[in-house]
């Protein structure tokens, strides 16, 4: 019987003097041991592709898994957050030695393949080991087979394609900081640059979030999504909701109490954040806290002062440009803050989104002493969009989704995924696109997000964090409905059969637990906020 040849027999090892991590076989993402049958349609991926990207980080942290095992078997480990292309990872052992492991195992060069194992197996091996992440995941499926990923003893449940070699993996450092480490590599956009030594200690904001996310670990219990799972199973779901929504609101309540202790009094608060993020619901809440504080807040959103579809930028391609700062008629805006700043009566700008097209409020609206007006919009820490107004009356609040329970040890969901899982729902729903136009939008809107967006986070006087640890639950049925309407031909495919594998580590909850002021109910529908 003929063999097959598989990709890594028919690719070349290396492109543009990258070696090549993986492929994309018919519109999905695979390792290179994938058989070749036929005459597929291939694709090379290298560290320089955002795919190949991917491959490479979740290599080298399926490796910083296997070499903090081999060096502190009972040490806690596990993958946490991105601070850019960088992981932050939690860990209590010795930084400088898992380092030097970590090198030792890429000299090596040693294969990465991916093991058939029975499911009976793969919970007898994990359990044996007291790995109860993998245990917990496993508990919730049941597949006659199940993948496991391995390097020389170490295996892990194969989640996502990796690097046929350690070897490969020639680029990387770890920056210890509290708590655990950074892992730094290069970004897909510079990928033979690896970037300047940094510390998550320089983004003061974000690892305070970070400290609350484990905080928050430790008071609930859930830290993976297999911990997720157990909780929906043992009907815990509703307490563990009501904690996760009040923690939230929490956060944003001691905000409001440092806008209000502020001195000179804070008179325009401005709220920022990438795509699907929540940012009005959050500003909503952050009036209602403001008010408990004794402030008549005024909300205004940067989205009614679009310019509309006549006078819109368009990009290299003639096709509108709707995440440009220029998009925004920023006089417009300016005229209306100063006459409300002065005190005076305005008919606010409103936006026609079917229409693309602006219009006048039919009631005037006016700014009562002592009141603030919060901003909120994509571009509301751009200073262009406020130059007129002094610093020191402004408070800059950036918010994003940034953390979510993790997979397992060394695979976690990103920011990115969250949002566009939400943005997906939402868009279907309440914009009428389809999943395939929301995937082909996205991007765009992602470098819009890193041009116009993020180089202004680190401005920001207040960082929050407006993910909630239950929500792949809720979104996961949503979510799947639209994800199987791409089909195998169309390239969104590679994102969708991709979403589709992480949201299989989660098990479904009902959309009645959500809160009807909840920051999810602004996607999947059903909120109590008039936006």
């Amino acid at each position: 019987m003929e063999k097959f040849k598989t990709l890594a027999d028919v690719l070349p090892a290396c492109v543009d003097g990258r070696p090549v991590l993986g492929a994309i076989l018919n519109n999905m993402v695979v390792p290179l041991a994938t058989p070749l049958v036929g005459d597929p349609a291939v694709e090379p991926l290298t560290r320089a592709d955002r795919e190949g990207f991917g491959i490479y980080r979740a290599t080298l942290a399926f490796l910083l898994a296997k070499c903090a095992r081999e060096l502190k078997p009972d040490e806690p480990f596990r993958v946490r957050y991105s601070a850019g292309p960088a992981l932050y990872f939690s860990w209590g052992g010795d930084v400088a030695a898992l380092s030097l492991a970590l090198q030792t195992t890429v000299a090596a060069d040693l294969p990465v393949v991916a093991e058939p194992w029975s499911y009976k197996d793969a919970i007898d091996y994990f359990s044996a080991r007291g790995r109860t992440d993998e245990c917990h995941l496993l508990a919730h499926r049941n597949p006659p087979m199940v993948v496991l990923s391995r390097c020389g003893d170490f295996r892990a449940l194969h989640q996502v394609a990796l690097a046929p070699r350690t070897g490969a993996l020639d680029a990387f450092k770890l920056l210890p900081v509290e708590g655990g480490f950074l892992l730094d590599v290069p970004d897909s956009a510079a990928p033979d640059v690896l970037p300047d030594a940094r510390s998550l200690e320089d983004k003061g904001s974000y690892l305070q979030i970070f400290r609350d996310q484990l905080a928050r670990e430790k008071q609930t219990g859930v830290s993976t999504l297999g911990d997720l799972n157990q909780v929906i199973l043992e009907r815990r779901l509703g307490e563990f909701v009501r904690t996760v929504e009040s923690l939230q609101r929490r956060s944003l309540a001691r905000i409001a109490d440092r806008i209000a202790a502020r001195e000179p009094r804070v008179r325009l608060v401005l709220l920022a954040g990438p795509s699907s993020a929540g940012k009005t619901t959050t500003a909503h809440h952050l009036c209602t806290e403001l008010r408990a504080n004794g402030l008549t807040p005024l909300l205004l959103s940067t989205d009614d002062y679009f310019v509309g579809d006549a006078r819109n930028p368009v990009d290299e391609n003639g096709n509108p440009d709707w995440e440009t700062v220029e998009a925004v008629d920023r006089e417009r805006l300016a005229r209306d803050l100063n006459a409300l700043f002065a005190g005076g009566a305005v008919k606010l700008r409103k936006f026609d989104f079917h229409k693309h097209a602006g219009f006048d409020a039919a009631e005037e609206s006016r700014l009562p002493p002592g009141g603030v007006i919060v901003l909120e919009g994509i571009h509301a820490l751009n200073p262009i969009l406020t130059e007129g107004v002094a610093d020191d009356v402004k408070f800059r609040v950036f918010l994003n989704a940034l953390t979510q329970p993790a997979i397992d040890s060394c695979n976690r969901v990103s920011s990115s995924d969250t949002r566009l899982l939400r943005r997906l729902v939402r868009d279907f729903h309440f914009r009428g696109l389809s999943p395939v136009e929301t995937f082909r939008l996205w991007p765009k809107v992602v470098a819009g997000e890193r041009k116009w967006i993020y180089p202004f986070q680190l401005r920001a006087d207040a960082v929050f964090n407006s993910a909630l640890d239950y929500e792949l639950a809720v979104l996961k049925p949503y979510a799947l409905e639209l994800l199987n309407q791409v089909k195998p031909w169309d390239r969104a495919y590679v994102e969708a059969r991709r979403l589709s594998g992480m949201l299989h580590n989660v098990s479904i909850a009902s959309p009645s637990v959500v809160p009807g002021d909840s920051i999810l109910r602004e996607t999947i529908g059903g909120s109590q906020i008039e936006y």
